[in-house]
């Protein structure tokens, strides 16, 4: 027998579905995060401390808005993500280079900022699976769990592109091969699925980080030294394109079939 209070809580649902078009839009969503992040900061001269308030603003103002919705819209979410994946490629940036702690201070940094929040979250709500995203209090887990984790995979990514000798090339293969390997876990054991879901968030952002970088840097630095405001609308648009084909529902995370009361 089916458990009417899960029903419920499915149906509450505030997030999407997290079928394979999810991470398609996802991928998309942050390497326009990266180009727009870079166009402004860079390209437009804004710096990193401005950029990095700029994007905060606009990304308090989008979750601000998520939470108060009564349901899932696929803009409204979509366009969240963007914010944060956009503020932290220039957070990352800023505290990486601007605040002089590198790469690994940076990484560890946010690491424990994330797993603090992740901690928070499921002492306060014995659960972390973004199938319980329906109140404004475990929305605001939710959403500081997303900004953490992409800034996160900002920090990972440049750290692998530019002091591991991979180049962006190379980093975005070691990524997609860490999400290959999560594919191959999800199919083929029983880890839990809500850990693999937040490796699998964690890791498409610096994914969509080095393809980023890999289109818009310069050639000296192994990029194909793109416009980024002409690489960020050619991604945009091919989000939107991907948003307009790919049906958007509101879901729980595929194969987390465990009631509530188990967590």
């Amino acid at each position: 027998m089916e458990d009417p209070t899960r029903n419920n809580i499915i149906r509450e649902s505030k997030v999407p579905e997290v079928t394979l078009g999810f991470w398609i839009i996802k991928i998309a969503a942050t390497t326009l995060g990266e180009t727009g992040g870079d166009t402004v900061t860079m390209t437009l001269n804004w710096g990193y401390l401005a950029g990095t308030c700029l994007f905060l603003v606009a990304m308090i103002v989008l979750v601000a808005a998520q939470i108060r919705a009564s349901k899932f819209h696929p803009a409204l979410y979509w366009g969240t993500i963007v914010a944060s994946t956009t503020f932290g490629t220039t957070m990352a940036d800023f505290a990486d280079r601007s605040l002089g702690i590198g790469y690994m201070g940076g990484s560890t940094l946010l690491l424990t900022c994330l797993m603090l929040v992740l901690g928070l979250w499921y002492r306060t709500e014995g659960t972390i699976s973004v199938d319980s995203v329906s109140t404004p209090r475990i929305e605001a887990f939710y959403w500081g769990a997303i900004t953490f984790s992409q800034t996160l995979g900002t920090a990972l990514g440049d750290w692998i592109a530019d002091t591991g000798n991979m180049g962006y090339r190379g980093g975005a293969l070691i990524f997609a091969a860490g999400l290959l390997v999560v594919v191959a876990l999800y199919f083929g054991t029983r880890v839990s699925r809500v850990v693999l879901f937040w490796v699998a968030f964690i890791l498409t952002r610096p994914l969509g980080a080095t393809v980023g970088d890999f289109l818009d840097k310069p050639l000296d630095h192994g990029g194909l030294s793109l416009s980024r405001p002409l690489a960020s609308l050619v991604i945009a648009a091919l989000m939107l394109a991907c948003l307009s084909l790919i049906p958007q529902r509101a879901g729980q995370h595929p194969g987390d079939t465990a009631a509530p009361e188990q967590r």
